[in-house]
């Protein structure tokens, strides 16, 4: 794994990407009183597919890339986000993963992106994947549908070392274009954590690819986040290639990998949410994974693959009726 690899220092050339032309991105751009930078992607300003797109990206830490498109799932055509890398492991575990869960007095938002590789949230993770950033500028993703206060801000400024001026926050609302953009854009995030879960060494891939459809936005901010969920874990199509010398304990945790292995499996996320009385930590965890995961062995050049494409379920969870 290659240490060299600044994920706030790529991802600070895709924000300035954004800055050059903030009125065809859809976002709003403006500074706290000590220049700290807030980048408005669908809260008061307009967002879109676009932002979308390249938050993605920024998520993971330039280490990544993201194409928008439309693919059928059954007799479905859906916009659906593609991505992938050449440095799977840093790209998700150590730039995209949402596993820094931020509470200031009565301010909630889950921060994702390069900035964590400063502060090392979670630190576990870090640790496990030996990778660390360092550089003077720090970039961090909050779905949130509010402005962070300033005790918020300044604990984020002290967590990366680095100035006010070098800080750039992003938002993005949970009910919003951009945000169901970039949570489909966790598919091959999501099932690296499922591998891992299931005993993999993720230090083994090499490679990954993946897409999700991109779910119709809703206005309520529990039916948006349980649509982005149901993209993923009835839509969402992982591949990852490895360099794996175990290849009957590979292909056991390919069959245990997809979201079908789950029990709660088959139902619309909101009624599984609900029925967890909204604890996400009560839901199985083998749920959440892609619908279909394909792993090819380079040692071995076999591939093995699990798992299907619901399309009963997207369609009950995004609400598609025919006309």
């Amino acid at each position: 794994m290659k240490k060299t690899l600044s994920v706030n220092r790529l991802a600070w050339k895709l924000l300035e990407k954004m800055l050059e032309n903030p009125g065809f991105y859809g976002i709003a751009v403006g500074k706290t009183k000590s220049g700290t930078m807030i980048v408005d992607a669908g809260i008061e300003a307009k967002g879109g597919f676009q932002a979308g797109r390249l938050i993605t990206e920024i998520c993971m830490g330039g280490c990544g890339n993201v194409e928008i498109t439309c693919r059928q799932y059954g007799d479905l055509e859906l916009p659906s986000v593609f991505v992938y890398s050449d440095h799977p492991i840093i790209a998700t575990l150590g730039s995209q993963y949402a596993g820094w869960q931020i509470k200031e007095g009565e301010y909630f938002a889950i921060g994702s992106g390069p900035a964590r590789a400063l502060a090392l949230k979670p630190k576990e993770i870090c640790e496990e994947i030996g990778y660390k950033d360092h550089c003077e500028r720090a970039i961090i993703v909050l779905e949130t549908d509010k402005r962070p206060p300033k005790q918020l801000v300044d604990r984020f400024l002290k967590d990366c070392h680095v100035s006010a001026a070098n800080l750039a926050i992003i938002l993005t609302p949970t009910a919003s274009i951009a945000e169901a953009t970039q949570v489909s854009g966790r598919i091959i995030e999501t099932g690296i954590h499922k591998l891992r879960r299931l005993g993999l060494d993720i230090k083994v891939i090499r490679y990954a690819c993946g897409s999700a459809p991109i779910p119709p936005v809703h206005p309520k901010f529990v039916k948006a986040m349980a649509r982005t969920n149901d993209a993923i874990l009835y839509g969402g199509i992982a591949y990852y290639i490895v360099e794996h010398t175990n290849e009957e304990e590979l292909k056991r945790i390919v069959e245990e990998a997809p979201s079908k292995a789950s029990e709660s499996y088959g139902r619309p996320f909101i009624e599984i949410f609900k029925e967890a009385n909204y604890d996400f930590y009560k839901i199985d965890p083998n749920l959440f994974a892609p619908a279909i995961i394909v792993v090819n062995n380079l040692r071995t050049g076999r591939t093995f693959k699990s798992g299907e494409i619901n399309v009963k379920a997207l369609k009950e969870s995004f609400d598609l009726k025919a006309c």
